[in-house]
This record gives C-alpha cells, structure tokens and sequence, in this order.
C-alpha cells in the first residue's frame, strides 16, 4: 500500500523545488508545480512501476481573482487502482498569460475535461487537439465560470431585503 510519505519524498527527490505546499487534506495528498513541470509529473506518476497512477479521474480549473498573478488554478486528481491512492496537483497560471500544456498526449480522457476547462473558465491547454467549447454555444463572447459578474442584479425592485436575510 502506497503512503502519501512515500509518494511525496519521491516526487521531492526527483523534482526537488517544483513541487511545493504539499498537504493532507482529508487524507488527500495535495501538491502543487509550475505549468513547465505538470507534464513530467504527470509522466512520472503513471509511468512509475510501482505507483502506476494510470487514471485522471477529473481536471478542472478555479478561479482566484484577487490573487494577483496567479488568478487560475488548473487541478488535476488522478488514481492508481492498483493501490487505490489518489493525489491532487495543483498549478497556478497568471490570467495575462493564462496557457498550460495540453495532457492529452498521456492520457485520453484529458481531451474533453480540457475542453469543458476551456469552455468555462477560458483556460487555454497549448496542444491540444480541438480546444473548442463542448458544452455552451459557439457564439458566447464570455467564459461563464469565470467570477467577473455580479451575483445578483442590484437594480432589481422586486425583492425584499428582509427576506433574504439582509
């Protein structure tokens, strides 16, 4: 059975500083690298002979958009069914230059949680095979995850203050 320990001190031991802030959260080992390095770690962990982390079981993508310079995260969780162990990793991109590398050339299933990353956050994965929307128009001028709209209409005359706890 593999140990977060044990997976941690091997990917410091390869890849030394580019992999930092590693946490436990719910027993999850979490870490994050830089975009010039997700691929490599990727690589590592799946082609690894004893960890086999073979499976990307989602890739998604979060917005921080008061933390300058890093405003999007790209999170990748993958799995080794072999010892049922799941690692998080996470990379943060600058939305002035907001590319990754496309994870598709390591595993398929990277295709289409790129396209709907792309689809709602308008981040960009360079490489990859069709980076079109997958799940909202063609037309739309606008990337709808994306936290740059009010949650509500402050014009509207139609709701009551005190009933919606205000």
């Amino acid at each position: 059975m593999l140990s977060n320990q044990e997976v941690a001190e091997a990917l410091l031991e390869k890849f030394g500083d580019q992999v930092f802030d590693f946490e436990e959260p719910y027993g999850l080992l979490t870490l994050s690298t830089t975009r010039e390095e997700i691929l490599p770690i990727l690589e590592y962990l799946r082609d690894h002979k004893t960890y086999q982390v073979i499976f990307l079981t989602d890739l998604t993508g979060v917005q921080y958009p008061d933390n300058t310079g890093k405003e999007f995260m790209v999170v990748y969780h993958l799995h080794s069914f072999v010892h049922n162990f799941r690692i998080r990793i996470k990379v943060s991109i600058p939305e002035a230059d907001i590319h990754i590398p496309t994870a598709t050339g390591l595993f398929a299933g990277a295709n289409w949680m790129e396209r709907e990353t792309y689809d709602f956050f308008g981040i960009l994965f360079d490489g990859h095979p069709n980076l079109t929307r997958i799940l909202n128009i063609d037309e739309m001028d606008y990337f709808p995850m994306r936290k740059e709209y009010p949650l509500e209409d402050a014009t509207r005359e139609d709701k009551i203050d005190a009933l919606f706890g205000r």
